[in-house]
């Protein structure tokens, strides 16, 4: 009569190393909680449904904005031009909503406008096989000079019932609309990144471009499919930007350029490609955005906040540094 042995316990050293291997998923998660925790400690408002409409709120638009840029740098690339994207198409939507309130009719024009802007940025690199990092700081500077000279250096206010319900208005009570918008965007990418070649793709050339080519992937087309869609989201993400402010000014999606770094890199996605995905990047917004909200209650001032943020960007990187070692980002 044959006897079962006994299962052997797992060593601690492959636990530490399966932890080890599997940072870049459970880190960012234990990161929230403890934003949560601290936050709710030293400053007992930051626990309310107030203001948690109010993160939710601000979280939306950095969300939608990062949600594109998240292919791109899936696909070992780099968009710096997401913020200036968002000014460019929330300058030429205010002029066209100071004469007549066009309503939601201006999400499609934006989302065109913005996908545009995305294309020029992917054909120039596949095209002039110029690096991304180079070409997006090109275009931030030409792009925000455009918007620049549409708003003639100063901020246009606007007016639309549509727009103000959608960032103000509450379909479901403490969410914000323009967060359940955001969130349903979400979804859709990552369904996007999950059952769709696109997504596939993005994975397997962010993780060996030079393989994807041998294997005969079309990779400059999905690179400028990327640029596109990370054009798309950014003006999408501008009507919503500007729907919450009642205005375009100067400034408007400056913070973005760090932000959306900030939170696809923190979220668990490696800048050097193929490790990673959309669906990571929603954690990465929630870090990003409950340290905004939890250093403004704290009452760090602005500049102590860039500082702040920076080493988080920083850190991620360093936790994510054994991928990168062997990779050249591009």
């Amino acid at each position: 009569m044959s006897q079962t042995s006994p299962s052997r316990p797992t060593p601690p050293n492959a636990v530490w190393q399966s932890l080890r291997a599997n940072r870049g998923m459970w880190l960012p998660i234990l990161v929230v909680v403890g934003l949560i925790v601290v936050f709710g400690i030293a400053s007992p408002p930051f626990l309310s449904w107030r203001n948690f409409s109010a993160i939710t709120g601000e979280a939306a638009t950095l969300l939608i904005a990062s949600l594109g840029a998240s292919f791109v740098i899936l696909m070992g690339s780099i968009d710096l031009s997401v913020g200036a994207i968002v000014l460019l198409v929330g300058s030429v939507c205010v002029s066209l909503l100071a004469n007549h309130d066009y309503g939601l009719m201006i999400l499609p024009l934006a989302a065109l406008l913005g996908a545009i802007c995305g294309g020029v940025n992917g054909t120039i690199c596949v095209a002039g096989r110029v690096p991304s990092f180079v070409v997006t700081l090109g275009t931030l500077s030409i792009f925000t000079g455009m918007a620049l000279s549409i708003l003639s250096g100063r901020a246009i206010m606007f007016d639309s019932d549509v727009l103000d319900t959608l960032s103000t208005g509450q379909l479901i009570r403490h969410l914000p609309n323009i967060a359940l918008c955001a969130l349903v965007l979400w979804f859709i990418c990552v369904a996007i990144g999950i059952w769709t070649k696109f997504g596939r793709f993005a994975l397997v050339i962010g993780g060996g471009e030079i393989v994807a080519r041998t294997a005969g992937l079309p990779v400059g087309r999905y690179k400028i499919a990327s640029f596109t869609f990370s054009g798309l989201m950014a003006g999408i993400a501008a009507v919503f930007a500007m729907s919450r402010l009642g205005a375009v000014g100067p400034t408007l999606g400056q913070d973005l350029l760090l932000n959306t770094i900030a939170a696809i890199v923190v979220g668990g996605t490696s800048l050097a490609g193929g490790i990673g995905g959309v669906h990571r990047t929603f954690i990465g917004v929630a870090i990003i955005a409950l340290l905004n909200n939890g250093l403004n209650l704290l009452g760090v001032g602005p500049y102590w906040q860039m500082v702040i943020k920076g080493a988080v960007v920083v850190g991620a990187v360093l936790v994510g540094q054994d991928r990168l070692l062997s990779r050249i980002v591009k």
